[in-house]
């Protein structure tokens, strides 16, 4: 789309050399000779930018200015003034003038401040989508989930955000940590100060060091200057460090004092700068085993761990996918600005039964991929049949049931089919009975028959089978043994 400026001066010399000259370069250009016809043009259509004269018949250039601040106040307005009314361009310049040029001027001259005028206003707009982005897409309630896990971390977040506690977050590969870590900082009274983060796992550990602390000139070969490290750019902020897991056991015993005494030196430097930082950890190591192992110090895990939270995997918490892939779905049919709406029963299907290793992160490629290759107005099953198709066994869940050494009856085996389609359908019995290829009616039946129940049946379970939860779950850790021994 054409950027628009609207040309308000009386001389028709300057007016329409100004006009060609930007119209040969592919802006879109009206031009007004008096300051009322200018007033009209603003009130009735959008521009970009102004280009006003201060001296012009019936309205002058303060009076465009005002009405176009009034309309907008933050339209962007180049004044030109003739030589010896300089005051006229201070006063346009106090009442919110981008810019002015004193005539006579060269048209490469006023072509260098429009340039100017407009990269400040994609920054600004730049700026402000990002912020944008910031305070929306970290929210708690923008975090996508329905299952009783994901509620419950979000009360964490709320809670423990205004603190300035410690907050270790624990959980595999893609998760979503680093959503969590934002979503803490933009619910905390630092949400105004910067969120910085670091990837802890990125760099070998002379780097690393550099990055966390900062070093000051000539201290190490390549050090031609000083630089500002994370925790001095997080001061009075949050630095989230993630895959803290897997830092050496020297920059450990740094982050500890970091935290401790909230000061530190840079690498190379004997100056002491302290710091007001709030830290967010995240890893996807289990730590208690690494410091059984001596590989990380126990008197940080517990300076880290003041709040935990343990983010499960997407497998464990299937009830998320649905409302995961639709808001993925939503926002990759806008981006690609594709008609794509939604999500096939037998496509959502594939999506439940798949054991998502790379958890969000792989559900999150799989719909871009999916509504960028569809065909339909909606993601179909062939859109997503390759998860199915898995090489590695990581698609659909495989159920090689092993008899135990003691044995085991057929109709025991049947029961652990059953909880095993069950599970892998989200309990809904109606799913489950299409992958058993039996009928609804025979899927009731042997619920019914073996009494399982499940709390999202609460409201419609048979009143015989109301107290058999404890035997259900005996049936479920059994039929983890049968299917992972």
């Amino acid at each position: 789309m054409k950027c628009r400026i609207l040309v308000a001066e009386d001389e028709a010399p300057i007016r329409e050399g100004i006009v060609t000259a930007f119209a040969d370069n592919g802006y879109d250009v009206v031009a007004t000779g008096n300051g009322r016809e200018a007033i009209r043009r603003l009130e009735e259509e959008n521009f970009d930018l102004v280009i006003s004269d201060v001296r012009m018949p019936d309205k002058d250039g303060l009076e465009v200015l005002r009405r176009a601040r009034g309309l907008n106040e933050e339209a962007m307005v180049i004044m030109m003034t003739a030589y010896g009314t300089v005051e006229h361009a201070v006063q346009a310049m106090r009442e919110g003038a981008f810019d002015y040029l004193q005539k006579p001027f060269n048209l490469e001259d006023l072509e260098f401040r429009v340039a100017k005028a407009l990269e400040h206003v994609r920054l600004r707009d730049q700026v402000r989508y990002l912020e944008d982005r910031i305070t929306t897409d970290f929210r708690c309630e923008n975090m996508i989930g329905t299952s009783r896990t994901i509620r419950d971390i979000f009360r964490v977040i709320q809670k423990v955000a205004p603190s300035n506690a410690a907050i270790l977050v624990q959980g595999e590969t893609g998760t979503g940590k680093e959503l969590i870590a934002a979503a803490v900082h933009q619910h905390s009274l630092r949400r105004e100060a910067a969120f910085v983060k670091m990837n802890c796992a990125a760099l070998p550990e002379t780097l690393l060091e550099s990055e966390l602390f900062g070093h000051e000139k000539g201290a190490f070969t390549g050090a031609d200057r000083q630089r500002i490290g994370r925790f001095e750019l997080a001061n009075s902020g949050t630095l989230f460090l993630d895959e803290i897991g897997n830092m050496s056991a020297g920059i450990q015993a740094k982050v500890l004092r970091a935290l401790q005494e909230q000061e530190f030196e840079r690498v190379g430097g004997t100056r002491t700068v302290k710091v007001d930082v709030r830290l967010v950890a995240a890893t996807n190591r289990d730590l208690a085993k690494a410091i059984a192992e001596g590989h990380f110090r126990e008197d940080l895990f517990y300076r880290l761990n003041v709040v935990g939270i343990a983010v499960p995997p997407l497998r464990e918490r299937k009830e998320d996918i649905e409302p995961l892939a639709e808001h993925f779905v939503a926002r990759y049919a806008r981006e690609l600005n594709k008609p794509v709406a939604g999500v096939a029963p037998e496509a959502l299907r594939v999506l439940r039964r798949y054991n998502w290793p790379g958890n969000i992160r792989e559900l999150e490629n799989t719909v871009e991929r999916a509504v960028l290759m569809t065909e339909s107005n909606r993601i179909e099953y062939d859109d997503v049949a390759m998860l199915g198709r898995s090489e590695s066994g990581r698609g659909e869940t495989a159920l090689p049931v092993r008899l135990p050494p003691q044995g085991m009856s057929l109709e025991e085996i049947e029961k652990e089919v059953l909880l095993e389609a069950l599970r892998m359908s989200n309990w809904v019995q109606k799913e489950a009975a299409i992958l058993l290829a039996i009928s609804s009616r025979a899927m009731n039946y042997k619920v019914k028959k073996f009494a399982i129940t499940h709390p999202s049946w609460k409201k419609n379970r048979d009143p015989e089978v109301q107290d058999s939860g404890d035997d259900t779950d005996s049936a479920l850790a059994n039929a983890r043994k049968l299917t992972n021994p």
